[in-house]
């Protein structure tokens, strides 16, 4: 793996050299866009808008509008902006992690020590684990910044971005049920609680897989033999039942003769 950052984690009055690496990698299958008469590549090209002529990579810069005209800005006017958070992860405080709410979480990284720092990088992931707790941290990559929580995983510290409250959108727009202002004990509620139980089990990651990307590369594979793919048969969804409690009871029996 290439490291996509490298910096320190500033805590109190240590500082720890790391790289950080994307955790995750995507599950999906790359394919190309073509032309569909004669099967050609389709590349995109930066080109000038008033021109039409296609634009270098080195000769592409950022600007930023005001009024009619840009503000043309370099990679010296970024690090001014916040020259420290450019090159340190910093932990501003501590937290419960369930105090963070999963709508906030974006992307996790995971983090390796610089050489020399192993010790101070250890002592960090193996008090949180002991705290139970996570590190809150802000910091700058590729001009933008963010905010983060490290937590240690097995024998690394995660580095998880996290969003902004200003980049969660209001749900206020949507038109949703009330939420009762006290705890509900309808006969309904008491089924629904009675099938959450029923279906509630240990999680396991490993028996989650991801079966849609192995179906279309049997498929791919199949047609790159020759064979005809017979069109997808769709289960009939009849309209949901307006009785709720007919419809819970039914879902109770459905998983009980599974099951049995």
């Amino acid at each position: 793996m290439r490291p996509i950052w490298t910096g320190s984690i500033s805590f109190g009055l240590i500082n720890i050299p790391v790289k950080i690496f994307s955790a995750v990698t995507d599950s999906g299958l790359s394919l190309d866009m073509l032309d569909g008469k004669d099967h050609a590549n389709i590349k995109y090209k930066k080109v000038n808008a008033n021109t039409g002529k296609e634009v270098a990579h080195a000769d592409i810069v950022k600007g930023y509008k005001m009024g009619e005209n840009y503000v043309i800005l370099d990679s010296a006017d970024f690090d001014a902006a916040d020259a420290e958070k450019t090159k340190a992860i910093e932990i501003i405080n501590f937290a419960l992690e369930t105090e963070i709410d999963s709508i906030y979480y974006e992307q996790p990284y995971y983090l390796e020590p610089g050489k020399g720092a192993e010790k101070a990088y250890a002592l960090l992931r193996d008090a949180l684990k002991a705290a139970g707790k996570v590190g809150v941290t802000s910091f700058v990559m590729r001009n933008k910044e963010g905010l983060a929580i490290l937590k240690p995983y097995g024998d690394v510290i995660v580095l998880n971005r996290i969003r902004f409250e200003e980049e969660i959108r209001e749900s206020t727009e949507l038109k949703l049920p009330p939420v009762p202002k006290t705890k509900t004990k309808t006969k309904e509620m008491e089924m629904a609680n009675k099938l959450i139980d029923q279906l509630t089990e240990a999680f396991d990651i490993s028996a989650y897989k991801d079966t849609y990307t192995t179906k279309l590369l049997k498929i791919i594979k199949d047609k790159s033999k020759g064979k005809k793919i017979a069109p997808a048969k769709l289960k009939v969804v009849h309209k949901q039942s307006d009785n709720l409690m007919e419809m819970l009871k039914a879902s109770l029996s459905e998983k009980k003769r599974k099951t049995g």
